[in-house]
């Protein structure tokens, strides 16, 4: 009893760690440039909010339903910089985003950078997960999982 007890009181603030109280400082324009370069070379993209709007889904011109402007399917990992259950996520997402290169597109989005976007999807939990099918709803998985367990949700979006 007295190992469950403290088991649940080690893992708590781990669990509370990840709740978006935080503030980030602001990002400086060349931070975003370098965000840019990356997201020419790199498996995993890095999105902004405009870049959401034209890649993904402008949800300004479509506010009351969900219109995918993307021809694969896609894998976007909303993330903070600071959080332990999404720097341990990173590695799996990378490897993923190898293993399905030019069949998933997969993207990550900085909640404390692009707050707007956070605020549209209702992010209060991180690393929050959207899996985005060509044609359907997506769906959404939050919390850190196995890569097992990631892979299973990309083999449903793969068969919608």
């Amino acid at each position: 009893m007295k190992k469950i007890i403290l088991a649940v009181i080690l893992f708590l603030p781990f669990l509370v760690s990840c709740s978006q109280n935080r503030k980030a400082p602001a990002v400086s324009p060349q931070t975003a440039e370098e965000k840019s370069e990356k997201t020419e070379t790199a498996k995993v993209q890095y999105l902004t909010t405009s870049d959401f709007r034209k890649k993904i889904m402008d949800y300004e011109a479509h506010p009351e339903e969900w219109v995918f402007a993307g021809s694969r399917p896609a894998v976007i990992d909303f993330y903070t910089t600071w959080c332990g259950p999404c720097k341990m996520m990173a590695p799996v997402v990378e490897s993923l985003a190898g293993k399905y290169a030019g069949k998933i597109d997969f993207y990550k989005v900085d909640i404390d950078q692009e707050s707007e976007l956070a605020s549209v999807f209702g992010i209060s939990s991180i690393p929050t997960f959207l899996f985005i099918p060509v044609k359907g709803k997506p769906s959404v998985q939050m919390g850190a999982m196995q890569k097992e367990d990631f892979e299973g949700l990309i083999d449903k979006i793969k068969i919608k």
